[in-house]
């Protein structure tokens, strides 16, 4: 089958389209026809080797995949040929074909394309428990949204809304993808290129900051975002796109009772009461229309290089999708 995959760390460049072996099926597990794929920053971190757990030599990324069952293995009885599903797997999903525990498989409602089901795992299911698992939102309560224009973010502003919040102010690097996420519902947007963005935050709070915090950046960014919480705020960290992790004294803390929270989606994995039921519910809320999907493109699989570009180049919005 084709497959991108890495062989050495380092830019765009070092992905290369391989001819390598169609994986074989073990117990429990199914064989999907992928149809599309989603492309994740921590994709990028992976082909650079600063993911957060090692990343082994060739590897071939990707962990958002939709597809049809094409075969299934022993011991599995949810799903048989022909089948739409969605998944999250470790590693692989750059490739014709994947393979899957038949347990983390969630079937695609019919008339939802694949590209918009793809949309929601990683990012859906990050932005989800974000707010909720580790941000544990309260109604009423003010929650601030770094990249509004980003997968993760866009979403988040919705499900913030969703889930009860009083205010979303949301964070982006232009006028654009300001207006944008203005347009999914939050209350301010503000530009965090521009040297007094934090102030701009605690104008719209009238002072008072924010209860919760989505801080993916790392750098100044996560100093200043600090400055922004409120007594009992939490700061949910769940990424260092910056490639600058920051420092912190937890000693300067205290004075707010504030709580600095990390996030990684593969702990919810580990959790099918968690996965199942966010995933499930999420891809409700598509249907029904609350929550709106952004496709920022889909492209052939043998544009990852030049997508990988794009996306490291604050150059798009939305979700980006591959398909073989």
């Amino acid at each position: 089958m084709k497959a991108i995959q890495f062989k050495e760390y380092g830019g765009p460049d070092v992905l290369e389209k391989v001819d390598v072996e169609t994986p074989e099926l073990k117990e429990g597990e199914v064989l999907i026809k992928v149809t599309a794929i989603g492309v994740n920053y921590a994709d990028t971190a992976r082909r650079e080797g600063a993911y957060v757990v090692p990343t082994p030599l060739p590897f071939i990324p990707g962990a958002e995949v939709a597809g049809v069952v094409e075969e299934t293995g022993e011991k599995t009885n949810r799903f048989q040929k022909g089948d739409r599903v969605v998944t999250l797997i470790g590693s692989g999903g750059y490739a014709e074909y994947v393979v899957a525990n038949e347990r983390t498989l969630i079937p695609i409602p019919e008339n939802m394309e694949d590209a918009t089901a793809v949309s929601l795992p990683l990012q859906g299911l990050t932005a989800y428990h974000l707010l909720k698992t580790m941000g544990r939102l309260e109604k009423g309560e003010t929650v601030l949204v770094h990249a509004a224009a980003g997968g993760v973010g866009s979403l988040a502003v919705q499900l913030a809304k969703l889930f009860g919040a009083g205010k979303v102010i949301a964070t982006a690097s232009s006028e654009e993808k300001l207006d944008m996420a203005l347009e999914l519902g939050a209350d301010h947007a503000i530009n965090y290129t521009k040297a007094n963005w934090r102030e701009d935050v605690m104008n719209a709070t009238d002072g008072e900051g924010v209860d919760i915090a989505l801080e993916m950046a790392g750098g100044d960014i996560f100093h200043e975002t600090v400055k922004c919480m409120r007594p009992f705020g939490r700061l949910v960290v769940y990424g260092v796109a910056s490639g600058n992790p920051p420092q912190m004294y937890p000693s300067g803390l205290m004075n707010r009772n504030l709580s600095v929270i990390g996030f990684f989606l593969p702990q919810i994995m580990k959790k099918p009461v968690l996965f199942e039921k966010s995933l499930q519910e999420l891809l409700k809320l598509v249907k029904t229309g609350d929550l709106k999907l952004t496709i920022g493109g889909v492209y052939d699989l043998e544009e990852a290089a030049q997508v990988h570009q794009m996306l490291q180049g604050r150059k798009t919005k939305g979700k980006l999708v591959l398909k073989p």
